[in-house]
């Protein structure tokens, strides 16, 4: 969402002149664009302020954007005082004017909700047209005691489908042939007329687009239509993200989570049933307040009946007026980071098990970029794996099929397999 908020901004201030920099030195506005959802990205992001303050200089304006600038406002302003503006997500609109004001000398914070907001005149500028984000939804409703979200982002409201179809029909014919929807519960969307499943097969019946995600759905918000949506369009990937956050019911319930263990293993049951090869990764939370040695064994245990291909791990991060402060028996640090280990080892090995049982098959790969290391090339299956392929083995944006030849247990190695070989093996 960051990345698509960025985009959103660079698609405001182009329609100024302005272009992208990557040198904060030939810089004459500097965006910090942030996340509030745990402390540590805070720290981060103040960290990152104290290495730009050095590039400042007369008419260069410092701004600090997205949830962290909504969370804080003002404060920010006092807090730092060589930062100009703070800007929150429904507030990108104003960006050229309050640039123009810091440039005279006049510091400001916009942070106020506009619940109608959507930035629908506002062409994004996106990096590449291999993949795109398409946001469909903004804010949520849900309050889960951990979770600073709705503090920052505002209540759920969707965009009206046919504005959706629209901006995906517009990057399909540009070439963009994968497509990701997102939204804080992106299965939660209702535009007053369609629901997810509608947006589903809208979408994924645009010309030319070949893959269609979406991140982050909520568990309870898989209906039977969505369901048969997902296995009816050819085009939606075979990988779901499905943030549990918990194994055990008890802790899942202080967490505000509207489901329990056994709810969230049947919603992974239906999701198999009618996608026999999802891929399916997951969040979780170590360390919440009253977590006990039972709950994270809960958790633990959920690992391996579900069978997570992947997991991002985390130990609570304590967000001001979030309900969880109010909870009692803390966990210790140490316990909690002592727990994060064990968790990621679990997921780790879990992870390594099925992936090397997938070494040896035949999947198709769209070639996304060059890999950190140059020599190599970067592209995903369907599933959501990282397949690392030979420079030179496609051009940028190819699909092609390639054959597992090993895995370091988290990304894969692969050929391309030759047209026809397949057939002439078979045959």
């Amino acid at each position: 969402m960051n990345v698509a908020d960025t985009e959103l901004m660079l698609g405001v201030l182009g329609r100024d002149g302005y272009v992208a920099t990557d040198d904060p030195g030939a810089a004459d506005v500097m965006l910090v664009n942030t996340c509030a959802v745990r402390d540590h990205a805070e720290q981060r992001v103040i960290g990152r302020l104290g290495e730009l303050k050095r590039f400042k200089r007369p008419g260069v304006v410092l701004g600090v954007v997205g949830c962290m600038a909504q969370r804080l406002g003002s404060t920010l302003l006092d807090q730092a005082s060589h930062v100009d503006l703070v800007i929150g997500p429904d507030g990108y609109r104003a960006l050229p004017a309050l640039i123009g004001g810091a440039v005279e000398g006049t510091r400001a914070a916009e942070i106020a909700f506009r619940q109608w907001e959507h930035y629908e005149d506002v062409p994004a500028v996106r990096g590449d047209r291999v993949g795109a984000f398409v946001t469909v939804q903004r804010g949520c409703d849900y309050r889960c005691t951990f979770c600073v979200v709705p503090m920052t982002r505002g209540g759920e409201r969707s965009r009206k489908l046919a504005d959706v179809v629209d901006e995906v029909r517009r990057l399909a014919d540009e070439g963009t042939t994968e497509v990701t929807l997102l939204g804080q519960t992106v299965n939660s969307y209702h535009d007053g007329a369609a629901d997810f499943a509608d947006l589903l097969r809208a979408v994924g019946a645009v010309p030319g687009l070949r893959r269609l995600r979406f991140t982050s759905p909520y568990p309870t918000d898989f209906t039977d239509r969505v369901v048969e949506a997902m296995a009816d369009v050819p085009a939606v990937c075979e990988h779901v993200h499905l943030p549990a956050q918990s194994g055990s019911t008890g802790l899942l319930k202080r967490m505000g989570r509207r489901y329990g263990r056994e709810e969230y293993r049947r919603v992974v049951a239906r999701l198999r049933a009618a996608i026999p090869d999802l891929s399916i990764t997951t969040d979780l939370i170590v360390g919440f307040p009253g977590e006990t040695d039972h709950d994270f064994a809960e958790t633990v245990s959920l690992v391996g009946e579900v069978g997570f291909d992947d997991a991002y791990t985390f130990r609570y991060s304590p967000r001001e007026g979030t309900g969880a402060l109010r909870l009692p028996h803390p966990v210790s640090d140490a316990v909690a980071r002592e727990r994060l280990e064990r968790l990621i080892e679990v997921v780790r090995a879990m992870a390594r098990r099925k992936n090397l049982g997938l070494v040896g098959g035949t999947q198709e790969v769209l070639v996304e970029k060059v890999a950190r290391r140059g020599e190599l090339l970067q592209s995903r299956t369907r599933t959501n794996k990282v397949v690392l392929l030979q420079a030179g083995a496609a051009p940028i944006g190819a699909y092609l099929d390639v054959r597992l030849t090993g895995t370091t247990g988290s990304t894969f190695t692969g050929t391309p397999v030759p047209a026809g070989r397949e057939l002439a093996l078979l045959g």
